[in-house]
């Protein structure tokens, strides 16, 4: 599987613009390539032709072909990496996902103000993951996808689209199947390691379902001197954790996904190298689709970093290490004493995550970024000292609204932050959707007063009978 995602990579310019070298010559506006001698209407002819036959029978009637990702064929590849010899999970299996979402519940009930976030728990395969979680996942790389197909053909030249005309449609059938099949080689590899539904960080199944992979927990407990039992507890804390943040804080789900979607719409395009690279496809070998995955690859094609996306990413970084860093202090604080080896295990995850493990690089492969929250540690250091000098009820009340929130700065010098929510009081607090309550409650109570002053005698205009008697 290539590490590239959809022409990505870690490059941060090419040789070229190193240099300061721009494009010139005749063909430097031309990306695709055509001769500078004038557009040869033979040469897209026989590539279309190629993408025809390449084409021909990989969507099915009815089939999700039609977008910027195949994603009928992402999810026949995921599903043959998987194989045919998947294990069914045992109702045993499924038994002990219950018991240990139950009893995570309970001890997370008195970490927390936040109420349960989860109405079902369930048991997944890994083929189930690949189910539940397509719908997140198309979400997640539409946006990608559009911006780099959108500008493929935006980049054709204009005689090239009038005589093309509909067949141009294709260019995009053959994004959407380079696309899905990139999507299905990585969602196949992260199916077999993902341990919950949460476990990169993002809402990525159901709302309001937990949901832990007892094969892939068994398999990482294996390394582990922890007993199975315990680990599958502290995972089961964990995912409830991110099930109650998720569900019960509105906004959150929407700004996790969001700034993934704000990165996406920032991608642009060096179509200076993709000029050089075009100049050399013969359209002939496109019929071939690992020549095309091989062309994806090389980096061609890669986007640049733009200043929208360093600050979507960096938004996202900040939001995701205090997400992690909530879940890691309540889990702690909910699991004590009652599990041995809960704090080694937290570590295990942290450098899990930390170090770019293999979720964390399928997502750079899919979404072309780092899913990584950088400042983990530091975010837990914020929540466990302001747990300790403000106390859950106010730390739980920073997440009624994204503007409390602590800031990437704040995560580097969290006194200053402590010290605001402890100086502010209570009130500083208060759920936005509360506030809103007791001013209509307000604005309700002084138009009843209104109502019942107008109903008095005399309330509709002078008194006459008193400015006669006065007179």
């Amino acid at each position: 599987m290539s590490d590239l995602p959809f022409g990505f990579s870690n490059r941060d310019d090419d040789d070229a613009r190193k240099r300061g070298e721009e494009p010139s010559g005749p063909d430097a506006n031309n990306p695709f390539g055509f001769g500078a001698g004038g557009f040869d209407p033979s040469q897209l002819g026989q590539m279309l032709t190629s993408l025809g036959q390449m084409l021909s029978g990989m969507g099915q009637p009815g089939s999700a072909a039609g977008g910027p990702v195949n994603y009928d064929v992402a999810k026949r590849l995921a599903r043959q990496q998987l194989g045919a010899d998947l294990t069914p999970l045992t109702s045993g299996a499924a038994g002990a996902v219950t018991d240990a979402a139950h009893l995570a519940e309970v001890w997370l009930d008195g970490a927390t103000t936040l109420p349960a976030g989860a109405t079902k728990t369930a048991a997944w395969t890994a083929n189930d993951w690949i189910e539940e979680t397509l719908h997140t996942w198309k979400r997640l790389c539409d946006p990608v996808a559009e911006q780099i197909s959108g500008m493929w053909t935006s980049q054709l030249p204009e005689e090239a689209r009038e005589f093309a005309g509909p067949m141009v449609g294709m260019l995009g059938q053959m994004g959407g199947l380079a696309f899905g099949s990139q999507l299905g080689q990585a969602l196949g590899q992260l199916a077999k390691e993902v341990l919950t539904s949460t476990d990169i960080g993002l809402p990525l199944g159901p709302s309001g379902t937990a949901a832990l992979l007892p094969t892939a927990i068994s398999e990482f407990s294996a390394g582990l001197e922890q007993p199975e039992s315990e680990i599958l507890v502290f995972l089961a804390a964990r995912e409830a954790a991110h099930q109650r943040l998720f569900g019960h804080i509105p906004w959150l789900r929407q700004q996790v996904l969001g700034a993934v979607e704000d990165y996406a719409r920032g991608i642009k395009m060096d179509f200076s190298a993709m000029e050089q690279a075009a100049q050399g496809i013969d359209p002939m070998s496109l019929s071939d689709p690992s020549k095309l995955e091989e062309l994806l690859s090389q980096g061609t094609f890669e986007p640049q970093t733009t200043p929208e996306q360093k600050q979507a990413l960096e938004r996202l970084e900040t939001l995701l290490a205090l997400i992690e860093g909530w879940v890691e202090v309540v889990v702690t604080e909910a699991v004590g004493d009652r599990l041995p080896g809960a704090g080694a295990l937290a570590e295990t995850l942290r450098r899990r995550r930390a170090t770019g493990g293999p979720a964390e690089q399928t997502f750079a492969t899919l979404v072309g970024l780092e899913l990584r929250p950088r400042k983990l540690r530091e975010a837990a250091t914020l929540w466990r000292r302001l747990t300790a000098d403000a106390g859950v009820e106010a730390r739980d009340g920073i997440w009624a609204h994204p503007d409390l929130l602590p800031d990437s700065d704040d995560l580097d010098s969290p006194a200053g932050f402590i010290d605001s929510v402890i100086g502010g009081g209570a009130t500083a607090f208060d759920d936005p959707l509360a506030q809103l309550a007791e001013t209509e409650a307000r604005e309700r109570d002084e138009a009843e007063r209104n109502r019942a002053a107008s109903d008095k005698p005399g309330a509709d205009g002078p008194d006459l009978r008193k400015d006669s008697d006065e007179s």
